[in-house]
């Protein structure tokens, strides 16, 4: 079974299985071809320094002596010269040996001097030809073998040229568990990556024109109403003011994922974070409650990410909380549970808003997705807990929603980040 399981896995060893059976095939024919044309070519020989006798029916000895063959042409038959005790010399020719059995029909074409078979049937010519034959005999039986095997590659090759063509939804169908099925499966993970990341800058280029569009609107508006009213409101400057800093923060935000979403993209230099300093910095912004404990928790990254992501996080607990924030740190084993990445810093940021529906607990860390209800009015774009994610993601860790462990409402948003005992962990 680990054989047939290897021949199965491995299509290297399937076409040289295919190859070595047909030239196993084309050589045992080769030899009986071979072996046949010998025998057709072959001739009764007598070696030099033979004793001949030759006796009549009485058994009378007629002839005896030394024989020894002479020169000639195969097809001319055996000559033999005789040197008799008595000193004569006698010779004996004998007529070459028919190809085949003849009828009486044949020996009168023999007798007529005419030949016995076709050209193209007699030594040397005959094994040529069988040899041909047989050899495209095989080509034409090994060929749909390897044709079969091989088949799949022209599948994946349509495949790959649909998509470079632009249709992204191009998939291969996978069979097997060789190296063609392997290939299919990495290309299909692969086209479907690609397309994920095609349609996500889509809808991000769409969403970001929407949200775009909003602020300037309402600063367009807002401008013509000062130019039509001779003693502008100050609500109008306000007004102007919340949306242009609206509007810086979506350009913002939109920069910032696209360059998260460029692998390749510099975004910063990795360092040591003091993550109870930076969290108790953006605490003190929107006087949200600390409670970091005496460890000293230092994660490796990017540290204005880092900052992004806190205070992002903190910054959607305001908007939606109807009562204090509430903020801890504390070292936890992360979910992964191996010894490499087994501490990570927890940031723990929870409020006393609506809470997230369990079904849409993963959905709102999609881009510019807001949930049911939300007013653009609320602020934001729908982009915050978006790039937590994306800079959680970067620096090895995760971030995820649950509810408040006390039963009250509101909602609970962790970051983990590893530890800077982790090596590798950050990828900035």
């Amino acid at each position: 079974m680990p054989l047939i399981q290897l021949f199965s896995r491995r299509l290297y060893l399937r076409i040289w299985l295919a190859v070595v059976g047909g030239v196993a095939v084309l050589t045992l024919l080769v030899g009986w071809a071979w072996r046949v044309a010998a025998e057709q070519n072959a001739q009764p020989l007598v070696s030099q320094g033979r004793e001949m006798v030759l006796r009549d029916s009485a058994g009378n000895t007629l002839v005896a002596g030394l024989a020894t063959r002479t020169p000639s042409e195969p097809d001319e038959g055996l000559e033999l010269r005789i040197d008799s005790d008595n000193g004569q010399h006698y010779s004996l020719h004998i007529a070459p040996r028919p190809l085949h059995n003849e009828r009486s029909e044949h020996g009168e074409r023999s007798r007529r001097g005419e030949p016995n078979a076709a050209f193209w049937m007699r030594p040397p010519f005959g094994f040529v030809w069988m040899l041909g034959l047989v050899g495209l005999a095989v080509a034409v039986g090994v060929f749909p073998i390897i044709r079969r095997l091989l088949k799949r590659l022209d599948v994946l090759q349509r495949s790959v040229q649909r998509f470079g063509e632009g249709d992204l939804a191009a998939r291969v169908p996978v069979q097997g568990h060789d190296e063609v099925a392997d290939l299919s499966r990495q290309f299909n993970a692969a086209a479907g990556r690609i397309q994920t990341l095609v349609q996500s800058h889509k809808s991000l280029l769409a969403n970001a024109s929407h949200e775009l569009r909003s602020p300037l609107t309402r600063i367009r508006m807002g401008l013509e109403l000062m130019g039509a009213s001779s003693q502008p409101s100050p609500a109008f400057r306000d007004e102007i003011l919340r949306n242009i800093a609206e509007l810086d923060q979506l350009v913002d935000e939109i920069l910032l994922a696209s360059r998260l979403d460029a692998h390749e993209a510099d975004v910063g230099t990795i360092e040591l974070v003091d993550m109870v300093g930076l969290a108790a910095e953006e605490c003190a912004r929107v006087d949200a409650d600390l409670d970091a404990g005496a460890d000293t928790l230092e994660a490796r990254g990017v540290a204005k990410l880092l900052r992004r992501a806190v205070r992002n996080l903190l910054e959607n607990a305001r908007r939606y909380s109807q009562g204090d924030i509430t903020v801890s740190l504390r070292r936890s084993p992360s979910a992964s549970g191996t010894a490499s990445t087994a501490q990570m810093v927890q940031v723990r940021v929870c409020d006393h808003g609506p809470g997230v529906p369990e079904a849409l607990r993963e959905r709102i860390f999609e881009p510019f997705y807001r949930l049911p209800g939300a007013s653009e009015r609320a602020g934001g774009v729908g982009l915050g807990l978006a790039l937590v994610r994306s800079i959680a993601t970067r620096h090895g860790g995760r971030v995820y929603c649950q509810d408040r462990s006390d039963g009250s409402h509101g909602a609970c948003f962790v970051l983990e980040l590893p530890l800077r005992g982790i090596d590798g962990a950050v990828h900035c």
